[in-house]
């Protein structure tokens, strides 16, 4: 496999672990809260779903964007923590949209054969490979960890299978 359609086999599938899973649940999770609950933190070690969302964007931004795609990196990461709300679903939706937007952008442009040169983000240097494999791994936590929150809160089944046989084979 050459260089190339590895590169983009990874960019494509984190584009589909982003914006096909993640996000789309974020989203449903966030629908079933109002901008209270979004905020409420259950002690004072714990982080709201807000400042997990804060956070989400702006890990994608500093790694995808401004690691992977050499945009500037104006990150300050723990006030993504230290924000107390609330900021209303709409405009973390539409952080979200805005983020998604930029990571896409992003990914279309970068040359797939470059994926293994390496690129400084935070104090790392880190290649192509690893910061899509760390941003996809980083939204799934924290998607489960948000999913979590709303299902022991609200005592719901996301639904995020729903209509799907799971067993068996393709």
């Amino acid at each position: 496999m050459s260089d190339q359609s590895w590169g983009q086999a990874l960019i494509d599938e984190t584009n589909r672990r982003l914006f096909d899973e993640s996000i789309p649940r974020i989203r449903k999770c966030l629908d079933q809260l109002t901008d209270d609950e979004i905020w409420y933190r259950p002690n004072p070690e714990t982080v709201s779903i807000g400042n997990l969302v804060i956070h989400l964007c702006g890990n994608a931004r500093q790694w995808i964007c401004s690691g992977l795609g050499g945009e500037p990196d104006h990150r300050e990461r723990s006030k993504e923590f230290e924000e107390r709300g609330p900021i209303p679903r709409d405009e973390l939706l539409r952080r979200l949209d805005t983020i998604e937007a930029d990571v896409r952008r992003t990914l279309d442009a970068v040359d797939p054969a470059s994926l293994l040169d390496h690129r400084p983000v935070q104090i790392y240097q880190e290649s192509g490979l690893s910061i899509l494999v760390h941003v996809v791994e980083h939204f799934s936590y924290h998607t489960g960890q948000i999913t979590y929150a709303v299902k022991s809160r609200k005592g719901v089944d996301m639904g995020y299978y729903a209509g799907q046989k799971l067993e068996g084979k393709p």
